[in-house]
């Protein structure tokens, strides 16, 4: 391994808006394109780190862009040193908060930051940290949305047909209890009563609402239940977890390793699911799930299928990666699929590199 030292130069920053094949449907709203920030570190040795952010709203990328140039700007003529860089945006932003838009531009540069160092050492990025390229097992959660129940058996079959998947996100939290049943009865007929269903209610019940539900379906053998209720309820979330058989996974939404230790503390979940983006990056990862393996707490990825099996390779309680497509119709090289799990191929870095003509077709 060849160690470089890179410097901070400048940063690109592209809005793009791809199609899904799949429309989202959920109880946070309908999307049937996914905007995306595309984002390019230029370091003085000449080395281009490359990251994404999937920032939910169309017009997010208008107010995140700016502070992820202003945040490069500041370090221009600095070490790129990822970590230290982690703890120093934390503090320069805890004037505004340490949520929201400043810590998803943070992770967004920090991000391609390790890109750029994996790429300068001529590593994949699960190698630079100490660990090796391989599989990582996944879950498909392309599609099976809050949509007519009896099309699910149907699209059950062709997710399990995309990389050979037992494993699947389906989307509850209908009007009528009958209809969440009638979903999971619909999913099992396309792909098998052994398929694994990780139930995902997308915050969408008030704790009310979540207790009569999720005891109401508690006999059906869900591998999970995920985020019933809003993500900052966590007295309510231990009051389930508390009270549930099928065991309750929670942590897209925590904002850095803080958060995380106090779900942890709280018993606010059985499971634990940070998203690259809200925790901080690979640097706010490698800070964080450590307290999950600590505490014995198994740890799935939210969203950033790339990035995050990287870091499943290194993670003590690795459990599931949530695998989605979203990002394959900007990438050259989309990862592979094989019997239900994601391949990290041998390439410097992330593995990512831009399809720049389907960019410009996608540009904002």
């Amino acid at each position: 391994m060849k160690l470089v030292s890179l410097t901070y130069d400048r940063v690109s920053v592209r809005s793009v808006s791809v199609p899904l094949k799949r429309k989202i449907v959920s109880r946070v709203g309908f999307f049937d394109r996914w905007p995306m920030i595309l984002i390019d570190l230029q370091t003085r040795e000449g080395v281009v780190g490359r990251s994404y952010l999937e920032p939910y709203l169309h017009k997010s990328p208008r107010y995140i862009m700016p502070a992820i140039i202003d945040l490069v700007e500041d370090r221009k003529g600095k070490a790129v040193a990822p970590l230290t860089d982690f703890q120093a945006a934390r503090k320069s932003l805890n004037l505004i908060g340490y949520e929201g838009v400043a810590m998803i531009a943070s992770a967004g540069i920090d991000m391609a930051a390790w890109d750029a160092l994996a790429k300068a050492a001529g590593l994949p990025l699960a190698v630079l940290l100490g660990g090796s390229v391989g599989s990582v097992p996944a879950y498909n959660s392309n599609g099976l949305w809050l949509t007519d129940p009896a099309t699910l058996a149907r699209e059950a079959v062709e997710l399990a047909n995309e990389g050979g998947f037992d494993a699947f996100k389906l989307r509850l939290g209908r009007d009528k209890l009958e209809d969440d049943l009638t979903a999971v009865s619909e999913v099992r007929a396309g792909v098998g009563s052994s398929a694994k269903l990780m139930v995902d209610f997308n915050q969408g019940l008030t704790l009310g609402d979540a207790i009569r539900r999720c005891h109401a379906l508690d006999d059906q053998g869900l591998y999970w239940f995920e985020e019933p209720i809003t993500y900052n309820n966590l007295e309510g979330y231990a009051q389930l977890a508390r009270e549930l058989r099928t065991p309750l996974q929670l942590g897209e939404n925590f904002y850095g390793p803080r958060e995380l230790y106090r779900g942890i503390t709280m018993q606010a979940g059985d499971y634990v699911m940070p998203d690259m983006m809200r925790i901080g990056g690979v640097s706010g990862w490698l800070r964080s799930v450590p307290i999950a393996a600590a505490a014995g707490i198994e740890v799935s990825t939210h969203l950033y299928p790339e990035v995050s099996a990287h870091l499943m390779r290194i993670t003590e309680t690795a459990h599931w990666l949530e695998w989605q497509d979203w990002a394959d119709p900007v990438l050259q090289e989309p990862f592979p699929v094989l019997a239900g799990h994601l391949e990290i191929p041998n390439r410097p870095g992330i593995g990512i590199e831009w399809d720049e003509a389907a960019v410009k077709r996608y540009i904002v």
